[in-house]
């Protein structure tokens, strides 16, 4: 449990249960763990700069559920809807920086992945089962919610090019969520966080470029009066159970926005560390200039989308803005390009999760064969259930209430109140007890209104469109 670092002392000497193993076979088995170490995708590289972590972090929090905050801000209201947006960047800045700091808390250890720190926090078999059922929900989630976004993108833009011409046939979003795929057979293969760090920079800058596009298409829509001035703030639905469980599904979008803290751990173990310089030094500073990013992203589009369609926006604004065409077919293209680099951030950690067990429980060899065949048959995985399932992305905003907003909102608050035990009714208690009620109430609330919004809408749902 946990990555060792190099210290002076003798590591084996270290433990409390005294084993004699003869020397031959304590470097044997070091070195047959250190091997799997070097070869495993979270632990292979640990020669990150502090701006990977940065953009890592700004690919993997802002995600195309972006586009969705105006309609969300629709549901919400102005009043609950600035206070939770900004409730909710603070809180979970907040339970970033405990993670970060909790990275290195115990000497000569790293905790290079989520589950891992459970297992510290909670005990070895309870860590693994509070952690490991919601990091998967959260990552194999999104990973599915990605191939669909992806593929739907690519509808998009063809039909936006085509629709004047006569020649264009309608093709199935099954086909684009096909050709979505195939990038992610080709690019899934590359071992680590390093190896995909020039295609998370791509995606990072996608996501401020598309996040910009909407909210300055939204602003010359309105100075341009391309927008009925009569635009309406009140709540969408007629009644008012059906504006409170609209209120519960708006949360659900606020805490899918941000998610991205299911892979940070595995972030900061990508960078190097040393008693003298720990990670968290750079880690943090990437943390922060990620923020800033999030910050530019999230309050413009979800606050003047608002502004200037009211309760009239779509739930995907950029579906409210129609045109210009080469504008939106543009914002599509940086979507695209954004998702497939949010896709391999994504399913990196479940790639380690899965060749872990392969090779250290089940005790294949750690080559390039077993590793071709794992990340082959997730991918595959991943595009079945987006094509069985285009609205898997509905579906999530109900299952995700309950992963995403723990592992986010409140986990980490937990984990630090177990281990460094606060004294009670101190600022940090009370700090992470607001945190804990926070998230709880969102991870109850938000699926009550994703499930009532299943429902709505069933008969619009179908398999393999």
């Amino acid at each position: 449990m946990g990555t060792e670092t190099p210290t002076s002392g003798n590591p084996i000497a270290s433990g409390a249960e005294k084993v004699a193993f003869p020397a031959a076979e304590i470097d044997k088995r070091t070195a047959e763990q250190k091997a799997i170490d070097d070869w495993l995708p979270i632990t292979s590289s640990r020669n990150a700069k502090w701006w990977y972590s940065a953009f890592h972090n700004v690919t993997a929090m802002v995600g195309a559920g972006v586009l969705s905050l105006p309609s969300a801000m629709a549901s919400l209201g102005w009043g609950p809807g600035v206070v939770i947006l900004v409730l909710s960047w603070i809180i979970t800045l907040y339970t970033l920086w405990q993670m970060v700091e909790m990275h290195e808390m115990v000497p000569g250890k790293r905790f290079d992945r989520y589950h891992e720190l459970g297992q510290h926090a909670f005990g070895e078999k309870l860590g693994l089962w509070i952690v490991v059922p919601q990091q998967l929900i959260c990552e194999v989630g999104v990973d599915i919610v990605y191939m669909v976004t992806g593929g739907k993108s690519l509808q998009k833009i063809h039909d936006l090019v085509c629709q004047h011409r006569k020649d264009c046939k309608n093709i199935k979003t099954t086909y684009f969520i096909m050709i979505f795929a195939s990038v992610h057979f080709v690019l899934s293969h590359l071992p680590n966080f390093n190896a995909i760090s020039g295609i998370s920079l791509a995606a990072a800058i996608m996501s401020l470029s598309y996040s910009t596009i909407a909210w300055v298409a939204s602003v010359d829509k309105r100075v341009h009066n391309h927008v009925d001035v009569a635009v309406e703030y009140g709540y969408k639905a007629s009644t008012s159970a059906g504006n409170v469980f609209n209120f519960f599904n708006a949360l659900g979008d606020v805490a899918f926005a941000y998610a991205g803290h299911n892979v940070v751990l595995e972030i900061q173990a990508t960078i190097p560390s040393s008693p003298e310089k720990p990670s968290k030094g750079p880690m943090w500073r990437g943390v922060l200039i990620a923020y800033l990013v999030v910050a530019l992203c999230y309050f413009p589009v979800a606050l003047i989308g608002y502004w200037v369609f009211g309760n009239s926006v779509d739930d995907n604004i950029l579906i409210t803005l129609n045109k210009p065409t080469w504008l939106i077919v543009t914002a599509n293209m940086f979507v695209v390009i954004h998702v497939i680099g949010s896709y391999q951030l994504y399913a990196m950690p479940v790639f380690d999760m899965i060749e872990t067990v392969m090779v250290k429980q089940l005790r294949f060899k750690p080559t390039w064969q077993l590793r071709f065949v794992v990340r082959n048959v997730y991918v595959a995985f991943t595009m079945f259930v987006g094509i069985t399932f285009p609205f898997f992305g509905a579906l999530l905003g109900f299952f995700g209430g309950f992963a995403f907003a723990p592992t986010t909102y409140f986990l980490p608050c937990i984990i630090w109140l177990a281990i460094y035990k606060p004294k009670k009714f101190s600022l940090s208690w009370i700090t992470n007890w607001i945190c804990i009620i926070f998230g709880l109430l969102l991870m109850i609330l938000s699926p009550i209104g994703g499930l009532r919004s299943i429902i709505l809408n069933a008969k619009n749902y179908g398999f393999y469109q």
